[in-house]
């Protein structure tokens, strides 16, 4: 069939047309994509001689790897460079169930590698785009990894638990944590996934203490949360076990394990708050860890009406009937906020000296009244109390709440929650007002010590010196 050559206008139209879209496929391919670099690694903690994995997505050709071990000096152990870089889609339940991203690299940790923390950060870069946007483009991610003691070094007489199942309840990579506050939508979610980038507070809470303890020749191992689930056999051979910081959220196995040690003679100090106040269930081999907190009733353990043991909510709900205050003196419903979310605003931050003739007090030359840590605001963000009574001048637990009747109250500072945060326990008592309490008891062989709030790391950091004495007269008599 002949054909008409087409008039010039539609000539021109089609030309312009097919120029526009060869031009938009053109920019298509040389825009500048997203630039981005994320990993986590395939187990929390390890043991030296174990293969380290780290499972990355990234956005750039290549990436490269640095690990550092984070101590009073930081040392940088291991790095690679040029590893080929690919992007993976993130699972809409990352969160909860893990990014099942596959493995991109792979080390073997050697004997000499030091017990500790390990930042693992990672970075990648390009030109940017082909026409436009041309400019070298970064970005940089970080992950971490707990080693074990077990390697060349001699087993250390303390074990510092880092407060892992903390940073993963708070990690709200995909969308949702344990908190509706930084979840998506306002949503609270119930499981949290360790297979995900993570988010660590490492660096606000143990880092002070170790960064102190390393300074002063203490020698320590390290260990994750749940190796007290899963490795029970870490507290062989040690003294004492630390806890620093915000040690939120601990399951039945991981307290089982730490009081049956303390009850055979071993010793346990918190130089911590909001210490155990959360029960959590670990799932999957210790990969995700679930805790329905205020949302008790939807827990399965609930609703099977078969023992409330397990409950995944308060450990001093009267369901659960196993107050927080029965391993460490204290809890957090006789506790709370200070100088942190709107109470106490203009509180010291310090605490109060109440008998200055305890053993912890020793060289300090702090007399009764006395306050000290003021200036680190040492008393901050959450703490931990217990009931009490003061007589002649002097505070004494009630015992009514699951305090030790051999625990001895040294300092204290006031705390108070905020009412938004407690109305949900249908046994709160309106207007109830709380208290950060350092003190000390025994509990079978073994003695256990708590300083009552998150932020005593602060006061090393700052070089208080009662600070200092006090955490040195504790490790030296409790550490032997």
């Amino acid at each position: 069939m002949n054909s008409r050559p087409l008039p010039v206008n539609r000539r021109q139209v089609l030309k312009t047309g097919l120029l526009a879209a060869c031009a938009a496929s053109d920019a298509g391919a040389q825009e500048a994509p997203p630039l981005f670099v994320e990993g986590y690694t395939g187990q929390v903690s390890y043991a030296p001689g174990e293969e380290v994995t780290l499972c990355v997505s990234c956005g750039g050709p290549v990436f490269s790897v640095e690990v550092t071990r984070l101590g009073a000096k930081p040392q940088q152990v291991w790095s690679a460079a040029d590893v080929a870089g690919k992007a993976y889609p993130v699972p809409e339940n990352a969160s909860s169930h893990g990014c099942q991203w596959p493995v991109a690299v792979t080390f073997r940790i050697p004997p000499e590698w030091r017990s500790g923390y390990y930042q693992v950060v990672l970075r990648t870069r390009d030109q940017g785009g082909g026409f436009t946007h041309r400019n070298a483009r970064t970005a940089e991610a970080g992950c971490f990894f707990i080693l074990r003691g077990g390697g060349a070094a001699p087993r250390a007489k303390i074990l510092l638990q880092l407060s892992s199942n903390t940073y993963n309840a708070y990690n709200n990579w995909g969308g949702f944590s344990l908190y509706a506050y930084n979840g998506r939508n306002g949503n609270q979610g119930h499981r949290v996934s360790f297979e995900r980038p993570p988010a660590s507070q490492f660096g606000n809470w143990e880092l002070p203490f170790v960064e102190w303890a390393e300074r002063q020749g203490f020698e320590m191992d390290y260990i994750a949360n749940n190796d007290l689930e899963f490795h029970p056999e870490e507290l062989q051979g040690r003294s004492l076990v630390l806890s620093v910081g915000h040690d939120e959220y601990w399951s039945a196995p991981m307290r089982d394990t730490l009081e049956k040690f303390i009850e055979a003679g071993g010793n346990a100090a918190f130089f911590s708050g909001n210490v155990c106040c959360w029960q959590v269930r670990s799932e999957d081999k210790g990969r995700a860890l679930t805790s329905w907190k205020q949302n008790y009733h939807s827990d399965p353990v609930y609703a099977a009406r078969q023992g409330y043991d397990l409950l995944a909510s308060l450990w001093s709900h009267h369901l659960i009937k196993r107050p927080e205050n029965q391993l460490t003196g204290v809890g957090f419903l006789w506790g709370g906020y200070h100088r942190s979310h709107g109470q106490l605003m203009e509180a010291s931050g310090a605490f109060n000296v109440h008998r200055p003739d305890h053993w912890l007090l020793t060289g300090t030359g702090l007399k009764a009244g006395d306050a000290f840590g003021g200036k680190d605001t040492i008393v901050g963000y959450e703490c931990d109390g217990c009931e009490l009574e003061f007589r002649d001048g002097l505070p004494f637990p009630t015992h009514r709440d699951g305090t030790p009747e051999s625990f001895e109250i040294v300092c204290t500072a006031p705390a108070q929650w905020h009412p938004d945060d407690c109305q949900w326990y249908d046994q709160w008592e309106n207007g109830r007002k709380g208290h950060a309490v350092l003190g000390v008891h025994q509990r079978g062989k073994g003695t256990v010590f708590t300083c009552g709030s998150t932020d005593w790391s602060h006061g090393l950091r700052g070089g208080d010196p009662a600070v200092d004495r006090i955490t040195r007269n504790l490790l030296e008599k409790l550490a032997v």
